[in-house]
């Protein structure tokens, strides 16, 4: 049968996966263990990322067969669409209100920094127009997250792909320990400007709760893990808009460039592919799900509380752990380390410059307009 040649390439993707999921909770006991992290708080180092570490390394060791390659080229195109999709339930449209007239410009600044300046950077260094795309969105959106949804809509490659998810997890890592201190320094007497800066200068959503969490038990602000939170979720909705047009400019600058005249422009429905449309979607589904539980005490009129929660809680922390794991695992797996050979050192110092910006015109914009921002 044609499905069975799909099975072993899965099975070994789902084996990675299970052992990055294993692996990063390891790693946030560890942390936890001894006194990097706050109690309660979740490993900062996704499943996901771990994964991708385990799949390189089989991949450039031990190596694969052919048997695998059909069901690992399975996982990374549609397991990853559908566990985007599934990320939508996550993400409520009614956290965006909570912030207000003045909340929503500040992180459409931040994230256009990233973007600008990722994409800057990318072309003064000379280095691949997909790489600079998938770190301009991890920077400016959501970290791994916008990195997976960006890669199949430009057609990144497996190496590009890593590359910018380890790029992000580090940047995001380092912030997630040092910015909580800086947080307190410049608004240590107003939580909403420290939820909000945490909320906008870390890159990935577990980060952010870490950081988030931190805080509170170094400086006990319950407040600023509420608004880190509902910033950080916020942002992540952008995802819906940034793709289409960091996809069209890729295009676009693809067609202008003089050795790629044959680059022609995807029409415009290919820039906002269908599995945005999905994540869309559900996330519709959430904010109407939530809208009738809080008017009548049933989400549709059919869930309780708790079972709506559930519900969402389930199938979003299926998207988000086992079919992008299971997608990662597969990027892992197909990634050969003699590609990174010609990439060099120069796209982490464009992440770096990238994540310093965003940093920077943050706390700029939240010191200016922070005390119009009422949650």
């Amino acid at each position: 049968m044609v499905v069975t040649r799909f099975i072993p390439g899965l099975v070994v993707c789902f084996v990675v996966m299970m052992l990055g999921v294993y692996g990063a909770g390891l790693i946030g006991d560890l942390l936890l263990l001894i006194g990097v992290l706050s109690e309660g708080s979740s490993s900062p180092i996704s499943g996901i990322f771990v994964a991708i570490l385990l799949g390189i390394l089989i991949r450039n060791t031990v190596g694969l067969p052919d048997l695998f390659t059909k069901g690992i080229s399975f996982a990374v195109k549609y397991a990853l669409r559908a566990g985007i999709i599934l990320l939508g339930l996550r993400l409520s449209l009614t956290e965006a209100l909570k912030l207000g007239a003045w909340g929503l410009p500040l992180i459409i600044s931040c994230i256009s920094v990233g973007l600008i300046v990722t994409l800057y950077f990318t072309n003064k260094m000379n280095q691949s127009a997909r790489l600079g795309a998938l770190i301009a969105n991890g920077t400016g959106i959501c970290g791994v997250t916008a990195i997976m949804a960006t890669a199949p809509v430009i057609k990144a490659e497996e190496n590009e792909i890593s590359y910018a998810v380890a790029n992000i997890t580090i940047f995001g890592l380092v912030g997630m320990l040092f910015y909580p201190y800086l947080a307190n320094f410049f608004f240590a007497d107003d939580p909403i400007k420290a939820g909000l800066f945490l909320g906008t200068a870390i890159h990935d959503t577990a980060q952010v709760t870490g950081a988030a969490l931190m805080y509170d038990q170094m400086f006990h602000s319950e407040k600023v893990v509420e608004v880190a939170t509902i910033t950080k979720l916020t942002r992540n909705l952008f995802i819906i808009a940034v793709i289409p047009i960091v996809a069209y400019f890729f295009y676009r600058g693809k067609r202008s460039n003089g050795k790629e005249q044959s680059v022609n422009l995807p029409k415009w429905y290919k820039l906002f592919p269908l599995f945005i449309l999905g994540f869309l979607f559900l996330s519709l589904i959430r904010t109407i799900g939530d809208a009738t539980l809080s008017s009548t005490g049933m989400a549709f009129n059919l869930f309780e509380p708790s079972a709506w929660k559930d519900f969402y809680s389930f199938w979003s922390t299926f998207g988000s752990t086992y079919l992008l794991g299971l997608a990662m695992a597969g990027v892992g797996l197909s990634t050969n380390l003699k590609i990174f050979k010609g990439m060099g050192i120069k796209p982490f110092y464009i992440g770096l410059i990238a994540s310093l910006s965003v940093g920077v015109v943050s706390l700029l914009l939240i010191s200016i307009f922070g005390d119009l921002i009422v949650l």
